[in-house]
């Protein structure tokens, strides 16, 4: 296990490394990367992989795994980084640091790119000026497509995956870390798969999971919680569960 900060180049950084491809970018092309962020998703990551074979360059990021997260990557000819990351700014952030093309696509393990989405964004980044893009997301659980209601709202909607190199910086939090976003805004077409959680259960413990996580992060920072305020996004997260979401 290396210090977070150390970047492993196993490939070396005159070629990219492409899932399926001779890992060779045309002189005066637009290149892409894609950036995967995982920690023991031995389970996941495969599916993921093979779903990237269209980008120039993969590479996975793995933040203390011990599972067989590297092996897979490797044979997917991703080229990978690891490290130890006590938050996800700093893990992302060494993420986009590796990265050598011109535009980055930052997925996580549990989420799929569709051949449509994937010819998208190829025409997208051919003729953009520097910026992002945000991506609109399909939220799975276990694999019903959740549209409306309460179980939508605790899916992202649409989120900055498809960003110029120099267009994203991450933020400090454990919990859903605030981004630095430079340049115009756009939006794409197509959706992002994102198989959220398996099960409601496992929606409740991920929920848990992060309020701890975030009351931490309050807590460090010195933040207080009104009871107005909390009974306000009561009302507040009602409406866009079940008017904005059409629950």
């Amino acid at each position: 296990m290396v210090d977070g900060r150390r970047v492993i180049n196993e490939f070396g950084a005159m070629r990219f490394q492409a899932a399926g491809a001779a890992g060779v970018v045309e002189p005066g092309r637009v290149s892409l990367t894609a950036l995967v962020v995982a920690r023991n998703e031995a389970a996941q990551l495969a599916a993921c992989l093979e779903r990237l074979a269209f980008a120039d360059e993969v590479v996975v990021v793995l933040d203390r795994s011990s599972d067989d997260s590297a092996g897979i990557a490797r044979r997917f000819g991703a080229r990978v980084v690891e490290g130890a990351w006590e938050l996800e700014g700093p893990r992302r952030n060494a993420g986009i640091t590796a990265c050598h093309g011109d535009w980055i696509l930052e997925v996580d393990a549990d989420e799929r790119v569709g051949a449509a989405l994937a010819a998208e964004i190829r025409a997208a980044i051919a003729t953009a000026e520097d910026g992002y893009f945000l991506v609109p997301m399909a939220n799975y659980i276990g694999g019903r497509l959740v549209r409306f209601g309460w179980g939508a709202y605790n899916g992202v909607a649409a989120k900055a995956a498809l960003f110029h190199r120099a267009a994203k910086i991450w933020g400090a939090g454990r919990v859903h870390p605030k981004i630095e976003l430079k340049g115009p805004k756009r939006l794409l077409r197509h959706r992002l798969d994102h198989f959220v959680d398996d099960d409601f259960s496992d929606m409740f413990q991920r929920l848990n999971r992060d309020t701890d996580r975030a009351a931490l992060d309050a807590f460090e920072a010195g933040t207080s919680f009104r009871l107005a305020t909390t009974l306000r996004r009561v009302f507040s997260r009602a409406w866009k569960s079940f008017v904005a979401r059409k629950g």
